[in-house]
């Protein structure tokens, strides 16, 4: 696995796993099962793990917590605050008061058992609460070698280059693959002119752009992606172009979809870190065998050419799903 910079001093491997769907919103959970896919993450080269206080709530924290306790790897962790929810409400508010920031610290420290978070986040922006006064409490965090460095998520550039003003922001996570490019037009640019790293989270598109689902799929009970207006199934059968385009591209390439996918990402910039997630040992030894296929310019632009006019239908998320983003 090879290893990429986030900001001026995270290295990371250049993909990293992302560990909500251990815990909910993709159906039942098995502790057990998720602890061996970290453990095999770890083993394929994979050190970067990213989670957030509100998945469970807590209980990925804690779960990643006890994965901790049993390895002796150097695991980076990434975490976030600011969407407070209650136990099985999909409903949330954004808090983003410094106090409350010190306060989500302090407890992600607690459940995670370590007194160090290596990439902290900023889950979603509350524009009615001054990006410099919460950064000015992260600063601090940082100072007092609580966090090693600061990260925001689904920003707009203006709300980016206030907050790096304040102290230098590591990375930028949002929602990006070839169904989601949202991010091109002025977050991407931002990044490289500042020296700033992009996490994309979803990078498979939830997993639709493995190929692997259609407007005939029927979900386990708990997964939220029938609630999501891209995933109904008028929305499925529009969207049902791009991943034949990608399944075309991926047999071409010798390689499956999900890998493609991931492998135009990783194409797009040096400063890119996927974070696929899964909770099977299958789909995990498939993503970091993405590092087998690399694509080149040429590739990439006749890729990017063949899924032009190809529309995608759906908002990502429910209007609740939609707070905070690109704030």
């Amino acid at each position: 696995m090879k290893t990429r910079q986030l900001g001026s001093k995270l290295n990371v491997s250049a993909l990293g796993l992302g560990c909500m769907g251990m815990s909910e919103f993709y159906g039942s959970r098995d502790d057990s099962a998720s602890l061996r896919v970290m453990a095999r993450a770890v083993e394929l080269g994979i050190n970067f793990f990213d989670t957030a206080d509100m998945y469970g709530p807590h209980h990925n924290e804690e779960l990643i917590g006890r994965f901790l306790k049993e390895t002796k790897a150097p695991l980076k962790i990434a975490t976030k605050f600011g969407i407070k929810r209650e136990p099985g409400e999909y409903k949330r508010t954004i808090e983003n008061s410094r106090q409350y920031a010190r306060q989500a610290c302090e407890a992600s420290l607690r459940r995670l058992g370590i007194d160090y978070i290596d990439l902290y986040y900023i889950h979603r922006v509350n524009t009615e609460q001054p990006i410099e006064d919460v950064m000015g409490e992260l600063l601090l965090l940082v100072e007092e070698g609580k966090i090693g460095n600061i990260g925001l998520c689904e920003i707009n550039g203006n709300t980016l280059r206030r907050a790096h003003a304040v102290h230098p922001v590591a990375a930028v996570q949002t929602e990006y693959s070839l169904w989601s490019r949202e991010v091109e037009s002025a977050i991407l640019p931002a990044c490289r002119e500042l020296g700033i790293g992009l996490v994309p989270y979803s990078p498979l598109g939830r997993g639709f752009l493995t190929g692997t689902f259609n407007s005939e799929t029927r979900f386990e009970e708990g997964d939220f992606r029938p609630d999501l207006p891209r995933f109904s199934k008028d929305a499925l059968l529009v969207n049902e172009g791009l991943t034949k385009v990608i399944t075309k591209a991926a047999s071409q390439k010798k390689c499956t979809p999900a890998q493609l996918s991931l492998a135009w990402l990783l194409a797009k910039g040096n400063n890119i870190v996927p974070i696929p997630g899964t909770k099977r040992l299958k789909y995990l030894e498939e993503n970091a065998a993405t590092s087998d296929t690399e694509l080149s310019s040429e590739d990439v632009d006749a890729l990017e050419a063949a899924i032009a006019g190809i529309p995608v239908a759906g908002a990502r998320y429910t209007p609740e799903g939609m707070k905070g983003i690109n704030a």
